[in-house]
């Protein structure tokens, strides 16, 4: 049986994120799941690698802004 410890939903463009922290006798995961149209995928990571999966998002949003700074004209056009 999973124990709920924290739920929170997202809502980006067309697609809806779920990110539920839970716990059973195996240990803490976060498991986030994609819903677009009703077509749900599902990752877990288990709470161990937490740290190491906010790193890679850390540095996949930092590059994502220097990108954005640097070439804003063809950012915007990609965006349509």
């Amino acid at each position: 049986m999973d124990t709920p410890l924290l739920s929170e939903h997202v809502h980006i463009e067309r697609k809806q994120f779920f990110f539920d922290l839970k716990e059973n006798p195996r240990g803490r995961f976060l498991r986030i799941t994609e819903d677009v149209g009703g077509r749900r995928d599902t990752i877990i990571v288990p709470s161990t690698g937490l740290a190491e999966f906010r790193a890679v998002l850390d540095r996949a949003i930092e590059t994502d802004r220097t990108y954005e700074q640097a070439t804003p004209a063809e950012s915007q056009v990609a965006a349509y």
